[in-house]
């Protein structure tokens, strides 16, 4: 062949290569083998199927079992475009640098094995950049909500995104980046439910986002029968193998109420409110008062940073139906009134609220209304006691041992967490809100505590955990006494029991001492 024809042969090839990226790999990429050095990377059918749709499709999600090669094509499609494309920008945005780094490291030895006809030259090459003379370029970076922010991208990678702290963030911030017609690949396997992957799939499942979804199952794999499959289970163990293998969102992540559990309730028990009040809408009602209803209110504060929600539910006591809810940011003297004007309609329902934090501040609103139900925590020997619930407790010397509010600490949290549990496991509260499922499905276990996954908020979850414990904890002993002490309250009903002053303090002569035999009185204040 002589050199006319060997251009010409070497053009036509180019056009080929530029024009189809199955081709280009197929032909021409070669990978580095731990143990086989320089191997040509032979593409399976599912990977020139999902390279293809990578192509068309601007954004893409994949959903991919273990050891599928999908972070070899994914480098592979980055050096096509940046072979052919001048000035593509690629970000590589992982859980960590090195993660991130290890899918350029994958680029950069694809290329130097181009034939020479087809190899870009470098003009920078270091541990977390790679730019190449005609202006291409790809970048590494750590999981930070800035780190698409600073120029505009050709294709942003968004590798192991299920595991990534803040990727709605990330996804926000990008979104600006990419509007001049950039790309975007999300892949990982699953990690839980309710994370930004986890819902991007769904959405992209759905149709109801412009992702478009790529399920790589290990049953695709060629290689791969059940055999290997089955060596997973012993080699992972069950769960882990469930998730990254079978690419189940359920079985995976570390979620404290199960995922399956939140899906019934989703299916089941949500449904939309019938009644939205608020200038944004964030108050949602379900059921309005019944007359003889008895509610509980329980309120968490926002710590006034912005970056959390002021949340409060009401619970019908005896059907533990979520009858509202409220999720915001406010002003802590409005919300103060918001709780005591919801309050009263709900038939004067008990108002319990956080004291943690400005948490006080709502509180001492209440107070200033005169609101008369509102929770107080018991206090002895300098411990606070959230199992009793005192509205009016003073000793005889009428030192006050009450304080307003429920104390959320280091003690009571996991009781919380744990009462929540128990009773949306025993499906014995009766969930309505959509918002509140969603953060049920980022609440998880890190190490020892419950928590909000990073980039999540918890706010309704806990507020609902102290609602569910003082109902089942300090208002058990309420209902106790009605039921033991009818006689002394049919007793109280003749007498008069005195005034009743702004401070909650009572006239001298106590009418709630009853007599019970034996020269002994019961005092029943408690019973207020």
């Amino acid at each position: 062949m002589n050199n006319k024809d060997l251009k010409k042969a070497i053009r036509e090839e180019y056009i080929l290569c530029s024009k189809d990226p199955v081709y280009f790999m197929r032909k021409y990429c070669y990978i580095q083998h731990p143990m086989r050095g320089k191997i040509k990377f032979n593409l399976y059918g599912f990977q020139e199927d999902s390279l293809r749709q990578i192509k068309e499709n601007r954004y893409n999600v994949i959903l991919k079992s273990r050891q599928m090669g999908i972070s070899t094509l994914t480098a592979g499609y980055a050096l096509w475009a940046m072979v052919f494309q001048e000035d593509f920008n690629v970000l590589v945005i992982a859980t960590t640098q090195n993660t991130a780094k290890n899918l350029i490291t994958k680029v950069r030895v694809m290329n130097d094995l181009l034939p020479s006809w087809l190899k870009n030259k470098s003009v920078e090459d270091n541990r977390l950049s790679l730019r190449y003379a005609n202006g291409s370029q790809i970048k590494a970076a750590s999981s930070s909500p800035d780190a698409a922010r600073s120029e505009a991208l050709s294709l942003l990678v968004i590798d192991e995104a299920a595991f990534i702290d803040k990727a709605d963030e990330i996804w926000t911030s990008a979104q600006q980046t990419l509007s001049t017609g950039g790309k975007c690949i999300a892949l990982s396997t699953p990690n839980g439910t309710g994370n930004w992957f986890h819902k991007t799939w769904v959405g992209a499942v759905t149709g109801e986002t412009e992702f478009n979804d790529i399920l790589l199952h290990w049953t695709q794999h060629p290689d791969k029968d059940q055999a290997w499959r089955d060596k997973q289970d012993g080699l992972l163990g069950e769960k882990m193998a469930a998730q990254e293998c079978d690419c189940d969102f359920v079985s995976s992540g570390d979620t404290v109420i199960g995922g399956e559990l939140l899906q019934w309730m989703s299916d089941n028990t949500v449904k939309e409110p019938i009644e939205q009040r608020g200038s944004k809408k964030e108050l949602w009602i379900w059921e309005y008062p019944k007359q003889d209803a008895r509610y509980l209110i329980s309120a968490d504060v926002a710590r006034g940073d912005g970056k959390d929600y002021s949340a409060f539910h009401v619970v019908d006591i005896e059907t533990m139906e979520q009858v509202a809810e409220y999720k915001g940011q406010i002003h802590t003297k409005e919300y103060g009134n918001m709780l005591v004007n919801l309050a009263t309609e709900y038939n004067e329902a008990l108002l319990v609220i956080e004291n943690a934090n400005i948490g006080w501040a709502t509180i001492q609103q209440v107070i200033d209304r005169h609101y008369s139900n509102l929770y107080y925590t018991y206090k002895h020997e300098g411990v606070t006691d959230p199992d009793v619930h005192l509205q009016k407790n003073y000793d005889l010397q009428g030192k006050e041992k009450a304080t307003p509010g429920f104390t959320t600490s280091s003690r009571t949290r996991p009781l919380l967490v744990s009462k929540l549990d128990t009773y949306l496991r025993e499906k014995a509260c009766t969930i309505r809100s959509k918002r509140l499922i969603e953060e049920l499905f980022v609440f998880i276990w890190k190490g020892s505590k419950a928590q909000a996954q990073g980039g999540y908020n918890d706010d309704l979850v806990m507020s609902l955990g102290i609602g569910l414990y003082v109902r089942d904890n300090a208002l058990k002993l309420f209902d106790a006494g009605l039921a033991l002490d009818k006689r002394a309250l049919g007793t109280m009903g003749k007498t008069n029991i005195g005034a009743y002053n702004a401070r909650d303090v009572y006239t001298s002569e106590n009418p709630w001492k009853q007599q019970i035999g034996n020269g002994e009185e019961e005092d029943l204040t408690w019973l207020l």
